[in-house]
This record gives C-alpha cells, structure tokens and sequence, in this order.
C-alpha cells in the first residue's frame, strides 16, 4: 500500500563530519537513491531538510557557525541555493524533480497562509516524481531557528498532510535510555527523563526538540520514528517494521 513520507533530515547528516560545515554530496546521493526508491514503489515522499545555515557558513568563507541572529539568517540566505543545488543534483540522476518551499511560524499559524501551504504541497505530490524540499525560512524568521532544527516543522508539515509516517534522520539511532536503544516507545513523559540535552555543533535541535515534535506528531496521529541517517536503509527498513531506531507508535 502506498504511503505518504515525511523524511526529516537533520544538519548533522547532510555535512562532513570533519567539518560540520560541508554539505556532504556523497550523503545526498545515497539519500536520494533510497527516496527514489520509496517513489518507484508508489510512495509519495516530503523532504523536510536543515543545513542552509551550514551551508552559508561555508560559502562565505566562515570558519565556524555565527552566534547572532542576522550572521545566521545571512548564512542561511546565501546557503539556501547551495542546498537546493545539492538536491537537484542528486535527484537528476532518479528524474526527481526538487520543489522548494520555505515556511515561517507565521505561515503554519495563520488559517489562510496554511490552507495555502497545503494547497500547493497536495498539487505538488500529484505529479508522482515531484518532491517537495522544505524548510524553515530562516533568512526572515523572527525566532531563532524556532522550529528547532526543523524537528517541529516537520511535525507540522506531516500534520498538515495527514502523512503516514514521519522519519526524523540524525546522527542517533533513537532514543537511549540505561546505556541501550529503545525499539519503542510508548510514554514519552517516561522518555523525556532520559534526554541530557545534548547536541550537535551545528545542531539548533537535540532530542529534547525530536521528543516534542514526535509528541506533536503522534498526538496527531502519525507513527514516528528517529533513524541513524548516516547508516544505509534504514528507512526501507523503518518501513518494513524493522526493529531500527525507535518507533514511536501514533496516538489514539
């Protein structure tokens, strides 16, 4: 049965490891393989993705991720178009076509913007090789970053679209709890004591913010899982009901 994906991608799986500040090609190009999979198989695919601030940072010759607010909406400006480029490049060899949409507080707040949103994303996924590429307007939001990584959008963006599933890709292969992986979880006030509030360097998010997005979500009625985006599969296999990551199963 076909579905419809939401994949998260976090900045810490789309950058080199070395440097946190690349945009890692090879990462796009596996990635992209394996949503051109999901979309052969009749699967429709949304792609809520972080890394324009990262990848500004590095267009403009910076050599680490700035503090103030209007540095970073500068790095998110110019890094931007080097993001879609990479997915537009990754994509052509699949004949996927990158649709970019940029989205703020205000346009999930406001009725009309929302409806709107929404409008053009169902026009979108009717054309089958379409994939929408999202991501925060971070060049004019007012709160920084305030969508925490993107974690929260995508929650929204799933809600919006009554997906049914949504796949938040990071550098964790889910929740930790006693030195072990959680297959599952099903309370998450008992999940969120074991968050240290860790992050990566040029995370704005940690699980602290997955832990709430997976709340908005599944209270929505989306299953949710977090995945290690740097090992190959794992959203065939999350698919699959395979035991990878942490599922957190939707709401009643």
């Amino acid at each position: 049965m076909s579905k419809r994906i939401v994949l998260k991608f976090g900045t810490g799986i789309l950058t080199t490891d070395a440097s946190g500040l690349q945009l890692d090609r090879g990462q796009f190009a596996r990635l992209a393989g394996e949503i051109s999979a999901l979309v052969d198989t009749g699967h429709s695919v949304i792609v809520i993705s972080s890394a324009a601030v990262a990848a500004g940072v590095a267009a403009l010759g910076r050599k680490e991720r700035p503090s103030s607010l209007p540095a970073k909406q500068a790095c998110a400006a110019v890094g931007q178009s080097q993001l879609m480029r990479a997915y537009e490049e990754s994509f052509a060899p699949h004949k996927l076509v990158a649709a970019q949409l940029l989205l703020s507080h205000d346009d999930i707040d406001s009725r009309q913007r929302r409806a709107n949103a929404e409008n053009t994303l169902r026009e979108l996924l009717s054309y089958p090789r379409v994939v929408p590429v999202i991501n925060e307007n971070d060049s004019v939001a007012v709160e920084e970053l305030g969508f925490g990584d993107n974690d929260q959008l995508g929650a929204e963006v799933a809600s919006l679209l009554r997906a049914d599933l949504y796949l938040i890709l990071t550098r964790s292969d889910g929740l930790h709890a006693n030195g072990r992986r959680e297959s599952v979880v099903t309370d998450l006030a008992a999940a969120r004591s074991h968050v240290t509030g860790e992050k990566g360097a040029h995370s704005t998010g940690g699980m602290g913010s997955k832990l709430e997005a997976v709340g908005f979500a599944t209270g929505a009625g989306i299953e949710t899982w977090i995945l290690d985006g740097m090992q190959p599969d794992r959203i065939a296999a999350a698919l699959a009901g395979e035991d990878t990551g942490t599922r957190f199963p939707a709401g009643r």
